[in-house]
Formats: C-alpha cells, structure tokens, sequence
C-alpha cells in the first residue's frame, strides 16, 4: 500500500507517496478511504467529473479530498475508481463510485497543516491530516 497513517496527537495524519502528482492524488484517496473504514453498498455505479484551479498542487489535492468528504457526508457516496490529470495549476478527475454503507469515523475536513508535496526517493511524498 502506497499509503499508512501516521500517529498524530487529536486527529488522523497520514502518509501517501507516488510515483507523480497524478498518482498521489489516487493513493490520497485510497487512503482517506481507508482511514476512515469507508466500505461500498453493491449498486449503480455513480459517474462525476471533478475539475479545480488553484495556485499549487497542495490546494489542489485539499480541494480534491475535500470534495470527497462531502460526496460521502451529504450524498452518501465513497469513490475508489479515479482517472487523474493535473496541468499546472487545474485539476480535472473523473471518478466512479458507488452508495457508501457505512464508515468507521467520520472524517470532518482536510486540513492546510503542514500539508507540503515533496519529492522523496519513493517519488512524490505528502502528510495530510484529517480534522476527525
């Protein structure tokens, strides 16, 4: 697994690393997934196309995750299928996804601390950590 969480003192932090920016964005999710033990209910599969503008990859990714975390708390929706393309400073994802069953803990934001993308030797390398 391109991802594991991190011991943070009052909410959940994980660590994700990929190859690119694109693939980051996946494990992202993936991850927060896991995190909070979202599982899928069989059913229709719900097709979306998410796009946004920011002035650095960071925002970009918060804006992401963020737009997740409202798909599962208000239209109870989990995504787990992503195709990502990043140009600059636009995103464009278009994600499939299926209703959401049920999550271990709720995951309240995506929070800007110490949110920084870097390249490690395993490739890009980020921390993120949720408001729970």
């Amino acid at each position: 697994m391109p991802y594991e969480e991190v011991q943070h003192t009052a909410d959940w932090c994980l660590r994700v690393w990929a190859a690119d920016l694109p693939s980051l964005f996946v494990e992202a999710a993936r991850g927060m997934n896991a995190l909070s033990g979202a599982r899928q209910t069989p059913g229709l599969l719900t097709r979306r196309t998410f796009e946004s503008a920011a002035p650095d990859p960071e925002s970009l990714l918060v804006s992401f995750l963020s737009e997740l975390v409202y798909a599962a708390e208000q239209e109870h929706l989990v995504f787990d299928n992503f195709k990502v393309e990043v140009d600059g400073q636009k995103v464009k994802i278009e994600m499939g996804g299926t209703p959401l069953a049920s999550v271990d803990k709720t995951i309240k934001a995506v929070t800007y601390h110490n949110l920084h993308i870097r390249r490690t030797e395993r490739g890009l390398e980020a921390e993120i950590v949720f408001d729970v």
